[in-house]
């Protein structure tokens, strides 16, 4: 896929891989749009990189989304939607069998599954319109082996797996010229994990394998222990568990 001069929308576009994505897309000369629900993030990333566009929007919140879309087809629409907002509630915060339980699950699925398909819907007429476009869904390492510990992350990362796989072979049956790929990265060196110890990877090095495999069409683009654990996985699946879950994760589960 050729990426300079297009378009491209990422949500989550404030900090982190979001706006690593944003300055690399830009420096292989595409357009980009990001969007955020801190207005103050926003307003310094813009500052920073003048050539930038900046939307507040919540990725979970339905009247954003619609917004949001008015907001894209006025600058002339995009060629990219690029769907990497995500959250995760910390596993500290929760108990196996709690409201607190109940409500983080809900809110990592209204944001890293539902939320997505919404942007998907809305945007895919716009999409379809244009000569050579796609979405990127990023999902996770632990939508193939799921953490202990984060349990529900795992669970909202998983059904987005299936539908972004199920949205590629539809949109083929279809004959769309929308790609569909799907990032799955390891563990990042971003604010959500800046307490964990874990052995992460530069948001740099994980935009860069992203743009290798958007610009080869790579359509399933798996990155540093990603490719590991998913060859791990086939053939000694519960070798796989034990390393995404080493013993020392138990004591931090409540009970």
């Amino acid at each position: 896929m050729n990426l300079k001069g297009k378009t491209i929308l990422i949500t989550g576009g404030g900090s982190g891989i979001g706006l690593e994505a944003a300055k690399q897309f830009m420096q292989i000369g595409a357009k980009v749009i990001i969007t955020g629900r801190n207005q103050a993030k926003l307003d310094a990333v813009k500052k920073t990189y003048p050539a930038l566009i900046a939307i507040q929007s919540d990725v979970g919140n339905e009247a954003d989304a619609y917004s949001l879309f008015d907001q894209v087809r006025q600058l002339g629409g995009v060629d990219i939607l690029y769907n990497n907002a995500g959250v995760g509630v910390p596993p500290e915060n929760l108990g196996i069998a709690s409201d607190l339980h109940l409500k983080g699950a809900a809110y990592e699925m209204e944001v890293n599954y539902l939320g997505v398909i919404r942007l998907n819907n809305i945007f895919m007429e716009m999409l379809k319109s244009k000569e050579e476009s796609a979405i990127i869904n990023t999902t996770s390492i632990l939508s193939m082996v799921p953490s202990l510990i984060e349990a529900t992350y795992s669970a909202s990362k998983s059904a987005l797996a299936f539908y972004t796989r199920s949205l590629r072979e539809h949109l083929t049956i279809l004959n769309a010229n929308v790609k569909v790929f799907e990032l799955l990265p390891p563990l990042v060196d971003t604010e959500m994990v800046a307490d964990r110890d874990d052995k992460k990877i530069s948001p740099a090095q994980l935009v860069k394998e992203l743009i290798k495999g958007l610009e080869q069409d790579h359509y399933t683009i798996r990155v540093g222990a990603s490719k590991l654990v998913y060859i791990l996985n086939r053939f000694f699946p519960r070798l796989t568990f034990g390393l995404i879950n080493p013993k020392k994760t138990n004591s931090t589960l409540k009970p």
